[in-house]
């Protein structure tokens, strides 16, 4: 982004296309991963199927898998913590990326195992 202006910060991040919002639902990687993973990539995008730790907010602590990202709402949701509606009836509660810990990753993902053997080779 070119601009300081917040007005301008926020209105690339609602005219964001699909492919960049992607990026922007980065969560970070657990030391443990990291290790597990050989890689120094401190952050990876966030999918279906990953087991996430909620590290800030009233669901502080909670793990919990990934059932959802929404990349028009930049929020993931996450099976497990969710709020009793009115009706009786449980909704899962949005949480932003940011507030999020990547514990275990789903590496069925062909495009993600390029992306750490990509981070791997400039790690040599």
């Amino acid at each position: 982004m070119v601009s300081s202006q917040p007005r301008k910060q926020r209105k690339a991040v609602y005219d964001a296309p699909l492919h960049e919002r992607q990026g922007m639902v980065c969560v970070h990687v657990s030391k443990e991963l990291r290790a597990k993973l050989n890689t120094k990539k401190r952050s990876l995008a966030v999918r279906k199927g990953d087991t996430v730790k909620v590290m800030r907010g009233k669901n502080k602590g909670k793990n919990g898998k990934v059932s959802r990202v929404s990349l028009n709402d930049l929020k993931v949701f996450i099976e497990g913590i969710v709020v009793k509606k009115a009706k009786g009836e449980e909704q899962l509660i949005p949480v932003d990326a940011s507030n999020l810990l990547l514990v275990e990753a789903d590496m069925n993902d062909k495009e993600r195992k390029q992306v750490l053997e990509r981070a791997a080779k400039s790690k040599q």
